[in-house]
């Protein structure tokens, strides 16, 4: 009777674990994280008869997780997709808003030039004078606002960085806490509670940066970042920090635990949505809209300095930029300082630059990691992309630079012109031919091409002694140029040059001088006019309100791409969870129907001790009886 006895006690003890393990499944239905739970039973060893065995009943060997270390690597994978799609969406939808809220730049672009249009119509009445000031101030605080807002989102995204690390360190503590306990645990069962608390806590890392994870065999789990930082091995992690950037100080950069700076490298989660934005979109949309700032300026005031305004003076700038700035790094030994300035705007790119001294030479590179050319000047200068870059001091071998040309330029701009008498709407000079002319020769067109030069405005004669050559002398009679002509050739002096129509005869001349018409001539103000249609950029191929409008489309691009991006990782992610919760989740309708199970074997092995006591009794009576 004891065989049958024990053999039915273990029956309903397997049967009370199940029942058990079937509850506990129920309640946590909605546990996020929860494994459903099985338990394992086998057939107890039984010793063998002489002619026959006897089974003696179950024994249950674990409670284990539904679990697939592959389907939940899966879930934790595209779970690090799908945070940086949603980060970087969220990113690219904020700045898609701020250049919509930030102001109408296209709108100020074409007031500018429609103000120069309309001055063109009627250069000397002061009040369109004074309209084209607004209309560029107006413009001027419409970069500015948007130049701010750029550096303030910069500055968000820093901030982001360094909570988002903060974030890292604490979820890899706890995984390291719960690596630590659950070795300890490992010789009285398998904490399937911890285990799942620790898949959640990789869940949530893998949502903050690329992981990978290796299961180790006393039941820990190391993990790794995509770069393959060790983050957690056992029960001890390895903290990431935040740097300042060794050039520009206002810049968060993330580090290893070994200090070493590895901000390039990470990738994954909403940590490498913000360096990835930072790095590819939003240094870059800084960088073009401050482009646009200085070819604005440039333009504007090389063609002001081509006219007469109506004081009978050479146009002066109408607007100010900011120098390229050069941040020397911050572990230099020497005493180099590098003066930055543009040089040539169609060349200008929107790169941002490292310059390095190697001991006996200077190299650049773009922070992409593209060489670039360097030509030495005259005067021991450099030039590359349209820059010039003055030295002086000594450096010493190591010592580096970062060069942003345009950074700081659209929240730099300013307006320096302030009396409306002094817009250049006349051209500067004007030509006469002489009365005793006898060739078909006429001035087909005068233009400024050095407005820096001290003699522009100075008087001259364009002679031609035979019909063959030609003299350009001063006032004085000096002969400032000569030489053989031939039909249709352009002359040049003083920072001018000229060009004829028809056939100059020996003996003919023209008189060159400053135009003493400011106040009815709009020469200049038409040339300031075309400048919405003028090549500025781009070796003079595009515009500014062109290079606007290419910045807008881009940034448009970037929104639909991380709006696709994410929906695309939705998808990709809810299809891994779905995967994963087939295996490991938790059915309703299965559950009940082992409840039932569990509870027909729990009441069948309760009869079979009901059945052994009443033989029990039976023999007892018969044995007294």
């Amino acid at each position: 009777m004891a065989n049958l006895l024990s053999t039915a006690v273990s029956g309903l003890n397997a049967a009370q674990v199940a029942l058990n393990t079937v509850g506990n499944n129920i309640s946590n239905t909605n546990t996020d994280g929860y494994s459903r739970q099985i338990v394992q039973q086998v057939e107890s060893v039984t010793q063998p008869g002489p002619q026959y065995t006897i089974g003696t009943g179950v024994d249950v060997v674990s409670v284990q997780r539904a679990y697939s270390d592959y389907l939940t690597q899966a879930v934790w994978s595209n779970n690090s997709s799908l945070q940086r799609a949603t980060a970087y969406n969220g990113l690219a939808g904020s700045l898609n808003s701020l250049l919509s809220n930030g102001g109408d730049l296209q709108g100020s672009l074409d007031g500018l030039y429609g103000g120069f249009s309309a001055v063109a119509n009627t250069p000397g009445v002061s009040s369109t004078r004074q309209a084209l000031l607004g209309s560029a101030s107006a413009l001027t605080t419409v970069f500015n606002t948007l130049g701010q807002q750029l550096a303030s989102q910069q500055s968000q995204v820093n901030g982001k960085i360094g909570s988002t690390v903060q974030s890292i360190n604490s979820a890899a503590s706890s995984i390291a806490d719960l690596n630590a306990r659950i070795a300890q645990s490992g010789t009285t069962g398998v904490p399937n509670n911890l285990l799942d608390q620790r898949d959640a806590m990789v869940k949530t890392l893998s949502g903050y940066l690329g992981v990978s994870s290796y299961n180790q065999p006393d039941g820990t789990v190391s993990v790794y970042s995509s770069n393959g930082q060790a983050l957690v091995v056992g029960g001890k992690s390895y903290a990431l920090s935040t740097a300042r950037d060794a050039y520009d100080t206002n810049r968060t950069n993330v580090l290893d635990s070994s200090g070493t700076d590895v901000t390039s490298k990470i990738s994954g989660g909403s940590l490498g949505a913000l360096l990835d934005f930072r790095g590819n979109v939003l240094d870059n949309v800084q960088n073009q809209l401050g482009r646009a700032a200085v070819a604005l300026s440039s333009s504007v005031n090389a063609q002001q300095a081509k006219g007469l305004d109506m004081n009978g003076q050479q146009g002066g700038p109408m607007f100010s930029v900011p120098s390229p700035a050069v941040l020397p790094n911050g572990g230099n030994q020497g005493s180099a300082t590098i003066a930055a300035s543009v040089s040539d705007v169609s060349k200008l790119t929107s790169a941002d630059y490292v310059m390095r001294y190697d001991g006996s030479a200077w190299n650049l590179k773009t922070t992409a990691g593209q060489n670039v050319a360097l030509t030495t000047n005259a005067d021991g200068s450099l030039s590359a992309d349209g820059l010039t870059l003055a030295l002086s001091g000594t450096p010493k071998a190591g010592d580096s630079y970062l060069i942003e040309p345009t950074r700081q330029a659209a929240s730099g701009l300013t307006m320096t012109m302030t009396d409306p008498n002094k817009i250049a709407a006349a051209a500067a000079l004007t030509t006469s031919a002489s009365g005793t002319n006898t060739g078909s020769a006429k001035v087909a067109g005068i233009s400024v091409q050095d407005a820096s030069n001290a003699a522009l405005l100075s008087n001259a004669k364009v002679s031609f002694p035979t019909a063959g050559t030609y003299q350009v002398a001063n006032s004085a009679g000096t002969v400032l140029a000569s030489g053989s002509y031939t039909a249709g050739q352009t002359i040049s002096a003083n920072g001018w040059n000229m060009t004829l129509s028809g056939t100059p005869a020996a003996g003919d001349s023209f008189a060159v001088s400053a135009n003493s018409n400011g106040l009815k001539d709009n020469s200049n103000a038409l040339a300031l006019a075309g400048l919405a249609d003028k090549g500025v950029l781009d070796g003079a191929a595009t515009s500014v309100i062109a290079a606007y409008g290419n910045l807008t489309t881009q940034v448009g691009t970037v929104g639909s791409q991380a709006a696709t991006g994410l929906t695309t990782q939705t998808s990709l992610y809810n299809q891994a969870v779905s995967s994963q919760q087939s295996v490991s989740g938790v059915n309703l309708d299965e559950e009940a129907a082992s409840m039932v199970r569990y509870q027909q074997a729990y009441q069948a092995s309760a009869q079979v001790i009901s059945t052994a006591q009443t033989i029990f009794g039976s023999l007892l009576n018969a044995m007294h009886g």
